[in-house]
């Protein structure tokens, strides 16, 4: 067995009887200083220890083949009727994807941009095969030319009121006169509006009747409108409830559709005839037409991660469309690509790249309001977005936060004058670079060691100090003592 004394020959930190050591008023001042220096040391090293380190790096995108990009918006018209407002998608690569309604939504809103009911739906591009019957329009018109003056009185005056609003210089709705006409004649002798009293045809000349059709939100030609009685909403100068039929143009399918009409209302009375309102079927050629003027589009689509174009305006198949009259301005809610990120990731981010998220959503909140008049007709509005994607990768467990993407971008708006029907063009142009920024761990056994260092060196620094200091001192007094003899 090893002896005791052998055991102590190996310490090396041999111990100084206390009787033979001196303690001074310089050195206590020493002590302290360096105790203060310790804590304060020891402060500044835990504060970097919890502090996020990361690293940037500008790599080439990683995004794999095929991947598609997912794109957010919320975005207010004013002035662009819900019943024609197409979301389209295109890229470089040939993508064309048009009236896109799955992820979509619509709302009618307001000049003050506050929503007027429920969502509205559109249903697909209006499509019409046959626009028109073949003949020579027959002398005379069948139908009753209405006016600003004299449409309210027929509207509260039968109980169906089919209304052709058209333009003369529009080709579709030449193609719809004549068959419209002999619609009209077939439906006059049929149901006499005299004697029978439940439907009348019209038509309003919007060229001639501006402020009527805008007051019906009029915005392609032709358009059909079924008026019903009895659906009055007086404080909105007496409009009613109404429909618009996008069903075959010719007069057959147009007469057939007037009779499914007059078929729910029986031959009696007006009164009687407002209780059975309800009990018409709306078919699939007919929907709600819009309330107001304005649309609210929100939703999200995907795109391929290169290149293209999200437009929102106003498309028909078998409509005609007055560009000077067309305004696209819009107000951005919301506009983000990428995924959305949830609170807990967004926290993250935060915390490992504060100056991210700046420009995550960078249309927020902006108007591009347009005045409609002679210079400023026909005018589209352009946005040029370039995006950058940031990836992030974190040391926590969670697999939801070991790696997230976020998309910044920039933006430059701008307004064009084009002879075409104006439209509100996103141009999105993503960088083929991303950035890389990876959290560094740091080592708690490299915090210890610090700790270990900054004891020792303030202790072993504190030490020399208090020796040169003593050691000056015991000089001084041996000089002075020198002097003395």
């Amino acid at each position: 067995m090893i002896s005791s004394s052998k055991l102590k020959s190996v310490d090396f930190y041999r111990k100084i009887p206390r009787d033979l050591t001196e303690a001074s008023l310089s050195g206590a001042g020493l002590s302290i200083i360096a105790a203060l220096s310790m804590m304060f040391l020891f402060g500044m090293e835990l504060n970097d220890y919890m502090t996020v380190n990361t690293s940037t790096a500008v790599v080439v995108d990683r995004s794999p083949d095929g991947e598609f990009l997912r794109i957010d918006f919320n975005i207010s018209f004013p002035s662009l009727s819900c019943e024609f407002a197409s979301v389209d998608v295109s890229d470089i690569l040939g993508t064309n994807r048009l009236n896109i309604t799955k992820t979509v939504r619509k709302f009618s809103i307001d000049p003050n941009l506050k929503s007027t009911g429920a969502e509205y739906h559109s249903g697909p591009i209006p499509m019409v095969s046959k626009h028109g019957d073949d003949f020579e329009e027959e002398s005379g018109d069948g139908s009753v030319l209405l006016t600003a003056a004299s449409f309210d009185k027929y509207s509260h005056q039968y109980p169906i009121l089919a209304v052709n609003f058209y333009a003369p210089w529009c080709y579709w709705s030449n193609r719809l006169r004549p068959s419209w006409e002999k619609t009209a004649k077939v439906i006059r002798e049929r149901y006499d509006p005299e004697i029978d009293g439940r439907i009348l045809l019209g038509k309003v000349d919007c060229t001639e009747q501006f402020n009527l059709c805008k007051r019906h939100h009029i915005q392609g030609y032709p358009s059909i409108r079924i008026f019903r009685k009895g659906s009055d909403v007086r404080e909105d100068h007496g409009h009613h409830d109404h429909e618009s039929y996008y069903g075959e143009r010719d007069a057959d399918s147009l007469v057939a559709a007037m009779e499914t009409l007059v078929a729910s209302i029986p031959n009696i009375s007006h009164e009687l005839a407002l209780e059975d309102k309800s009990k018409l079927q709306i078919d699939a050629v007919k929907r709600p037409a819009p309330s107001t003027s304005g649309c609210r589009i929100e939703g999200f689509v995907r795109v391929k991660k290169v290149p293209g174009n999200l437009i929102v305006s106003a498309r028909s198949g078998a409509h005609s469309f007055d560009a000077s009259l067309m305004n696209v301005s819009h107000l951005v809610s919301h506009f983000s690509f990428g995924k959305q990120l949830s609170s807990k990731m967004y926290s993250e981010m935060k915390r490992l790249t504060p100056l991210l998220g700046g420009s995550h959503d960078r249309l927020a909140d902006k108007s591009y309001i347009i005045s409609h008049d002679d210079n400023k007709a026909n005018v589209t509005i352009e946005h040029y977005l370039q995006l950058v994607k940031t990836e992030i990768v974190t040391r926590k467990s969670s697999k939801q936060l070991k790696l997230f993407e976020e998309y910044e971008y920039t933006a430059h708006s701008s307004l064009v004058h084009s002879p075409d029907i104006p439209v509100a063009k996103f141009h999105f142009e993503p960088s083929p670079m991303q950035v890389l920024v990876t959290e560094i761990p740091k080592s708690f056994s490299h915090f210890i060691t610090n700790l270990c260092a900054i004891i020792g060196g303030v202790f072993t620094v504190a030490g020399i100090l208090d020796s040169i200091l003593h050691n000056t001192m015991r000089l001084v007094k041996k000089v002075e003592l020198g002097k003395q003899f």
